[in-house]
């Protein structure tokens, strides 16, 4: 018996260092990304396109663009594919990240409920709607999830000139509790709902309620003309600069995360960014309708 004990540990240790190079050998890159990529369908083309033509898989952690970046300051993933370009700046000035990608863009829009109650269809300028809805005190739905959509939100809200108070609260991603602190117009309790969800969610519930709520055009595109129930809302304010949604790519910085597979995801910011991957971008539709535009095309 003694003698069978030692080849046997061996062979399990000899299984066992296997299954370790198996799993250092495979390709696979961890990325924090906004829900819009991935709600809108867009990484379910992108990403197979990718994997075939470089054999890197991509596990994808899809949040708010706030979460997504603060994955990559801690080191948790390594890329990060977001919305929110001066926060993008300053995770690379501080070092978190090499570079910015810039990959792709399209725009918010505002939407609203066919009745439009506060009267803002057609209209161009996004802080003068938000105006009409906050003075009529029509129901406005938030992400409230500190994401890039809810960034642009609250810098629309602020260019407003309307009186705001701070808003605090607790939501939950995937599991663990997340602090979010933010404003809102003065006394709007009764109209304004935060509910700290993700995009899609957020035009569920905007639907449910037949109320406005901002949102990137991409998602929206999905889930109004890609579903089999589609939503009643209605694209009712567009064509802002304001509006503007740029995306980029950002590698983690292996100096400041040495673990983080950087050579991965150079590779993957190099592929999006070329022919190949712009044009992918550029060609998908929903009913021939362009949900992103390249930025390198």
């Amino acid at each position: 018996m003694k003698q069978l004990t030692v080849p046997l540990f061996m062979l399990v240790v000899l299984c066992s260092y296997a299954v370790m190079a198996q799993g250092e050998d495979e390709k696979v890159l961890k990325m924090s990304t906004t829900t819009s990529t991935q709600a809108s369908g867009l990484l379910d083309v992108l990403l197979p396109a990718f994997e075939k033509d470089t054999g890197i898989k991509v596990k994808v952690i899809a949040k708010g663009t706030g979460a997504a970046i603060r994955d990559g300051m801690d080191g948790n993933v390594d890329v990060i594919f977001v919305h929110a370009k001066a926060r993008e700046e300053k995770f690379v000035k501080e070092g978190y990240g090499t570079k910015r990608y810039a990959v792709m863009h399209n725009d918010f829009v505002i939407l609203g409920p066919e009745a439009d109650p506060a009267a803002i269809k057609g209209m161009n300028d996004a802080t003068a709607a938000l105006q009409k809805i906050a003075e009529s005190h029509s129901f406005f739905i938030s992400r409230g999830d500190d994401s890039g959509t809810h960034g642009k939100e609250q810098a629309l809200w602020k260019a407003t000139g309307l009186q705001l108070e701070s808003l605090t609260r607790t939501i939950v991603k995937k599991g663990k509790k997340l602090e979010v602190s933010a404003f809102a117009p003065a006394d709007s309790g009764k109209w304004y709902l935060s509910i700290g969800q993700g995009m899609g969610k957020t035009l569920t519930v905007t639907d449910e309620k037949q109320a406005y709520t901002l949102s990137d055009r991409g998602t929206y595109i999905k889930y109004k003309f890609g579903r089999e129930v589609p939503l009643d809302l209605n694209v009712l304010c567009d064509g802002d600069p304001n509006l503007a949604n740029p995306y980029g790519l950002i590698p983690v910085n292996p100096k400041k995360f040495p673990h983080v597979r950087y050579n991965l995801a150079k590779e993957f910011a190099l592929w999006i960014t070329s022919t190949r991957g712009q044009e992918i971008i550029a060609d998908y539709r929903l009913l021939d309708k362009q949900l992103f535009y390249p930025d390198q095309l």
